[in-house]
């Protein structure tokens, strides 16, 4: 069983940055792949990052490669992503999820419980 906390949303201005964390419990965190997803309002839940257990091979979605960075520290149970040059399409609840390989559909074991991003213009 893995939980998952994030944390690291706000309201942010276009063009601002954010750090956003996500926090796993478990013993065996470095043995699942990570990802982030995010929904925003009357749209469906879209992949933005996903990172392999070792923190290896990282991917991207299209709308946010270049200005996103995923990362992950095992020995903290955590993984992160930095949000650069934000964009007001990129205002979301920000989800991270977790399962034992790397997917770009949202067929993940275990989610958080989301944290908002709102980019104003």
């Amino acid at each position: 069983q893995v939980q998952l906390v994030e944390s690291g949303g706000g309201l942010v201005q276009a063009g601002g940055s954010l750090r956003l964390s996500c926090a796993a419990s478990g013993r065996t965190f470095s043995s699942y792949a990570m990802a982030w997803f995010r929904q925003a309002r009357g749209k469906e839940r879209t992949f933005v990052a996903g990172i392999s257990g070792s923190g290896g091979p990282t991917l991207y979605s299209d709308s946010v490669k270049g200005r996103f960075t995923m990362s992950r520290d095992n020995a903290k149970n955590t993984v992160y992503l930095q949000m650069n040059s934000l964009k007001p399409e990129d205002t979301a609840v920000y989800y991270c999820a977790a399962r034992r390989t790397i997917a770009t559909m949202p067929l993940y074991d275990y989610w958080g419980q989301g944290t908002q991003v709102t980019v104003s213009s």
